[in-house]
């Protein structure tokens, strides 16, 4: 007989939570670990989003790669050397063609990348990333440093055939003033630096082809950025 009571709380045919003991909505013993196939009695790993049993995530987490500051510093020895090549390569193209080809800053780009991940071992992250960009974009625009004094080199050849000779009085003044360009060296070579890095925005004084080599340039940082990414490393959680 159901009670008046029971009537009135309208609990009729439902059960009566209990408070003082848990419920659970996984039960154990229902789940697999989704690598090994096994059946995942006790504690449980999470990797990305897949359930995963202690050994499987013990064994992804031995097998991931740990970045150092080892693999960090060989990255930067294989780099630097890298983004000298391009810079030699680009320059020599240039000076050698007279061909101003920006798609060359998509091969820097690429030759900085691999460089960097091979003294890694395949390590990538953040830090690669930032400084694959900043050698990119110094070799490539440090490029028309050599560009820009091969191009002197030859006005100053052009200007001597064409009989422009110094006089004794000019030979005389000119002493004084080659003594004040070896005491400003460093102030000189510190200026072509700065307008090496500039040399990309200053060729926007031609806006269409300025824009063009901005836009390639953007490119092979881009090739830079992505390659030194490093592999997805997974997100290991747990135990639960």
């Amino acid at each position: 007989m159901i009670s008046s009571r029971a009537m009135h709380d309208g609990n009729v045919g439902q059960p009566t939570p209990q408070f003082d003991t848990a419920e659970y909505t996984n039960v154990p013993g229902t789940a697999s670990c989704e690598f090994c196939k096994q059946t995942l009695a006790g504690t449980y790993y999470r990797i990305g989003d897949h359930l995963a049993c202690a050994s499987c995530a013990d064994q992804v987490r031995n097998r991931t790669p740990k970045d150092s500051h080892a693999a960090f510093v060989r990255a930067l020895m294989f780099g630097v050397p890298a983004a000298i090549v391009g810079l030699i390569a680009y320059a020599v193209f240039e000076i050698m063609t007279g061909w101003v080809i920006g798609y060359l800053a998509l091969g820097v780009g690429y030759l900085v990348a691999k460089a960097m991940l091979l003294g890694s071992g395949g390590l990538g992250g953040r830090r690669y990333q930032i400084v694959a960009v900043i050698l990119t974009y110094a070799a490539v625009s440090m490029a028309a440093i050599p560009v820009g004094l091969s191009q002197m080199r030859e006005a100053r050849k052009a200007r001597a055939s064409a009989g422009q000779s110094a006089s004794t009085d000019g030979q005389s003044l000119e002493a004084p003033e080659a003594a004040k360009e070896t005491v400003s060296a460093g102030k000189a070579l510190a200026y072509l630096a700065l307008l090496g890095l500039a040399s990309p925005f200053l060729e926007l004084q031609s806006p269409v082809s300025g824009l063009i080599g901005l836009l390639i340039l953007y490119v092979g940082l881009q090739i830079a950025w992505k390659m030194t990414a490093g592999a997805h490393v997974p997100v290991i959680t747990g135990p639960y």
